[in-house]
């Protein structure tokens, strides 16, 4: 038995975050004998757009590789890419070779199938079908392919993502008991990989993520080598029937679908993974905490006669319940934060600005709020440009130490979820202002100054994530506060206050002020205004980084048109709550710290400790 009759076929799909231009070899070597030949395919959309490329031999003499054919890869740059690699087999054409491609609500549609299907009975199940849904080969994959975009025209569809994931993970299921069925189905967005459970190889699959990724992956078939230096920053999902030597690969079970959308999966059909996609908001543990301290309820009239008013309430604290009749309660906190000055030298003249008083607005109450300073120091209280309630004092006493602390009591409204129904309510990017309230949260807008080419690669980052949500507002949102947390590590001491958001990027570690720093360049590129708030988190609601707990912590708020400022916390994936205290805010950190100052003579060597301690409390 020659070698060239033990290859098998691989079906290979690389999805980027962003426009790659990877180079790829597939080797079909092993034999040297001339009277047998093997085959590959490759399809891709060039500059991401809806129309595809795909380029194939199927008959090539063992030794050959792709890259005979393409010599340079970095013309070609796409968010997707798929190959299959064909074992040794006589009689295929150009029209049986994969991947396949059909045009189909306008746009191209790629598939990819690894086994063999009945292909008597998967023609009784397609039925009769439109002629322009007929196969051009001979292949019972086309047959199902076929198959699945005449399943989409009936649903009325256009596109992967207009169908909800559990119809498309039951039409596969369908060809599941035809025989071997795994399959890469692609409208040039969205993949959806299906391994069956008659599988002629193992599906595995991989997330390869900068700063650690490789350039040069192999396999004994494939090589895929990310060297173009614009894609050093690129995150890309690797599905495959033949993982690479490196990586983390994990398996794909029987009958699993992966839907995946610019180097992430949106959805899993695993039951334990199914909440895990960005397709779902991130959760939010303490939106509707369990029932504490009911508020005495403040109700309208329950049946009211169709000519009695409509009652808007207004004032959020008085409402005791969500729309679907969850209860609705307040949480108190009482937080206490010290700052304690030392000197190797008396400090004679110091000016100080305090930001320690928590927020008083609709949803927060601040019970009381003291400031205690351990030296005699002349104050002026009041509001700064971002409402921020400061203390601004002058020390003219020396000093060799300096205390203090801040002590609040604060009471946070639980607040019905956000109703985006209203036509006003806009729920798609680009937001649209008008020039008077874009003239006004222009400091929201814009990010921070930094060389053209990171912007623009930070630019390339932000709108992988719009595409992946279909432009969506609201799960784009999401999808950067969950990615950070998901795909950053919390590392303190990595960064310092000068690191920008694209050190942050490159790197992919920091704390809760790079992150928030992150999210807000992010979103500011993506014309979503976006500030800095400074506050504090209570994790005894088991969050990832408790060490927060010990200090001020930090997050971002974005404003929605027609909806007003909503928090995101980037550091542990969720949105803000009532586990949050918020304090100050501002562009930047700078406009939200908690404690500056100047000395203007002596002082010397500076140590600072700082000592944070929230907890809850029942009146």
């Amino acid at each position: 038995m020659s070698n060239i009759s033990l290859l098998t076929s691989d079906i290979l799909a690389v999805n980027f975050d962003a426009s790659a231009s990877p180079s790829l070899d597939f080797t079909l070597s092993g034999t040297n004998s001339v009277s047998q030949s093997v085959g590959w395919g490759l399809g891709w959309y060039p500059d991401s757009q809806q129309s595809a490329i795909v380029i194939k031999d199927p008959n090539v003499r063992a030794g050959q590789v792709l890259t005979d054919t393409i010599a340079d890869w970095s013309n070609f740059r796409s968010t997707l890419f798929f190959g299959k690699m064909r074992g040794a087999d006589t009689g295929y054409s150009q029209a049986d070779t994969q991947p396949f491609s059909k045009s189909f609500a306008g746009r191209d549609w790629l598939f990819l199938h690894n086994g063999n299907l009945d292909k008597e009975a998967l023609s009784t199940l397609h039925g009769r079908q439109k002629r322009l849904l007929e196969p051009l080969g001979s292949t019972d994959s086309e047959l199902a392919f076929c198959n699945l975009l005449a399943q989409l025209q009936e649903s009325g569809v256009r596109q992967l993502s207009d169908i909800d994931p559990h119809t498309l993970h039951a039409w596969f299921l369908r060809f599941d008991g035809l025989g071997s069925a795994d399959m890469f189905l692609t409208d040039g967005q969205s993949i959806a990989c299906f391994q069956g459970s008659q599988s002629p190889k193992q599906l595995c699959y991989s997330r390869l993520q900068p700063p650690d990724r490789q350039e040069v992956y192999e396999t004994a078939t494939v090589r895929l080598a990310i060297t173009d230096p614009r894609d050093t920053f690129r995150t890309a999902f690797v599905v495959t029937s033949a993982p690479f030597s490196v990586g983390n690969w994990s398996a794909m079970r029987p009958g699993q679908l992966l839907i995946v959308n610019h180097g992430a999966v949106v959805w899993d059909s695993a039951p334990e993974n199914t909440q895990t996609g960005f397709m779902s908001a991130p959760s939010q543990p303490s939106q509707l905490q369990q029932e504490k301290r009911p508020l005495d309820p403040i109700q309208a009239e329950q049946a009211q006669s169709q000519t009695s008013p409509h009652i808007i309430v207004t004032n959020v604290k008085s409402v005791t319940h969500s729309p679907e009749g969850g209860h609705l309660s307040y949480r108190l906190y009482e937080v206490m934060h010290a700052t304690q000055y030392r000197y190797s030298q008396p400090v004679e003249h110091s000016t100080h600005l305090f930001r320690l008083q928590p927020t008083e607005d609709s949803i927060q109450t601040v019970v009381y709020s003291n400031l205690a300073i351990s030296s005699p120091i002349e104050e002026v209280i009041f509001d700064d440009v971002f409402g921020n309630q400061s203390v601004h004092g002058t020390i003219d006493k020396p000093y060799t130490e300096l205390s203090v602390v801040a002590t609040s009591r604060v009471k946070i409204f639980a607040a019905p979820p956000d109703d985006h129904s209203p036509s006003r309510r806009q729920t798609s990017i680009p937001l649209i202002w008008m020039p008077w309230q874009r003239q006004m949260m222009m400091p929201y807008l814009l990010p921070l100054e930094l060389p053209e080419p990171q912007l623009r690669e930070l630019t390339d980052y932000a709108m992988s994530f719009v595409e992946r949500n279909d432009y969506h507002l609201i799960r784009t949102i999401n999808d950067i506060n969950l990615s950070i947390y998901r795909d950053y590590e919390y590392v303190p001491g990595s960064t310092s206050l000068n690191t920008t958001p694209f050190e942050v990027y490159a790197s992919r570690k920091g704390v809760c002020q790079d992150f928030a720093n992150l999210f807000i360049c992010l979103t500011r590129l993506l014309s979503i205004p976006a500030r800095y708030r400074m506050g504090y988190i209570y994790t005894g609601a088991n969050y990832a980084n408790k060490i927060q707990s010990d200090a001020s912590h930090a997050w971002a708020e974005v404003y929605l048109p027609y909806i007003g400022w909503r928090g995101f916390d980037p550091t542990n994936g969720c949105a803000v709550t009532q586990d949050h205290i918020r304090v100050a805010c501002g562009r930047n950190y700078i406009d939200a710290t908690p404690t500056s100052g100047t000395i203007y003579k002596g002082g010397g060597e500076e140590t600072l400790s700082v000592e944070v301690k929230m907890r809850e409390i029942s009146e």
